[in-house]
């Protein structure tokens, strides 16, 4: 057994297709089929289905591909551990951010950090707070970038910054200056849908009384991400919460439609997550340095808070 053999057993896993994964590999699709076959040889095991297209895993197969991805994953880790003791950071990052922070957190640090590291290849998706922790745990993502406590033993977290939460007031008649929960007309208010962590998060602040049925409205509405619901609640003289940074590129004119809440405010925790067996800490700790440097200057308060935790628990 060798390393490449899991390497091309994990390609064609992925792929469910020897000639695709034979590419992936940059080897020939026979020298690919060789090495798997001594493998499955050598511990007495068929891990692929070859009769069936696309090609297909057996259930005895599941098994070793799972141990396989552990394997795989700690050569990564002891790879990891030999760069940074000789002071080198190379090879892959993945980077999961949740949608709700993404396109405002990102735009301020990505490109000034990975231009740090010439010899790293970073790869940034958004996905939601449930397929972060996912991947973590299965250690098939490195960095989370998400809302914290998550309070999950297995996972590490660095808190980076407190998000005050804004109310955004589109009403004939809004707000002034600062409000309470008791101010909210929740007759009026619109919020993203299930599976955010921030739709938890603004019901918790609203203790619940978002979900309340809305007068003379016959429709209901839940947005997929935060520029949908900032449209929606203008067009329809709404009201809604919303995380700081996402009214950093507000017009004028709509910046007297936000109404910051009277002490204490509301405040979510973004936070980097990583597996307690993640060895890039000195990766880590520059990611954090560097998010801090652009964002604490745009919200840094001096005003008391409360945490609202990301998940029910």
């Amino acid at each position: 057994m060798n390393t490449r053999q899991y390497e091309y057993i994990l390609a064609v896993a992925e792929l469910k297709n020897f000639s695709l994964a034979a590419e992936k590999c940059f080897i020939s699709q026979s020298t690919l089929s060789t090495m798997i076959g001594r493998f499955e040889e050598e511990i007495d095991i068929n891990i692929f289905d070859r009769k069936t297209k696309p090609v297909t895993i057996t259930k005895e197969g599941e098994e070793i591909i799972a141990q396989l991805k552990v394997i795989n994953k700690e050569i990564s880790n002891l790879k990891d551990i030999a760069q940074s003791i000789k002071g080198e950071l190379v090879g892959n990052l993945e980077i999961g951010v949740i949608p709700t922070i993404a396109p405002y957190l990102l735009p301020e640090f990505l490109n000034n950090f990975v231009k740090k590291y010439p010899n790293m290849n970073f790869t940034v998706s958004e996905m939601t707070t449930e397929t972060i922790l996912d991947l973590l745990e299965k250690r098939e993502l490195d960095i989370g970038i998400l809302a914290i406590p998550i309070g999950n033993k297995n996972l590490k977290e660095i808190p980076l910054y407190n998000e005050p939460f804004v109310l955004y007031d589109c009403t004939e008649n809004p707000q002034k200056k600062e409000v309470t929960l008791e101010d909210i007309d929740f007759n009026k208010f619109w919020l993203l849908e299930e599976g955010h962590c921030l739709n938890t998060q603004v019901d918790t602040i609203c203790n619940g009384q978002t979900c309340e049925v809305k007068e003379n409205v016959n429709f209901d509405f839940k947005a997929g991400s935060i520029e949908s619901l900032k449209r929606f609640v203008k067009m329809n003289n709404g009201i809604t919460l919303l995380p700081s940074l996402s009214c950093l590129n507000f017009l004028p004119r709509d910046r007297k439609n936000l109404i910051n809440f009277k002490e204490p405010i509301p405040v979510r925790t973004v936070g980097l997550a990583v597996h307690n067996h993640f060895r890039k800490m000195n990766l880590l700790q520059e990611l954090k340095h560097d998010i801090q440097e652009k964002i604490n200057p745009l919200i840094k308060s001096d005003k008391n808070e409360f945490v609202v935790r990301p998940l029910n628990s």
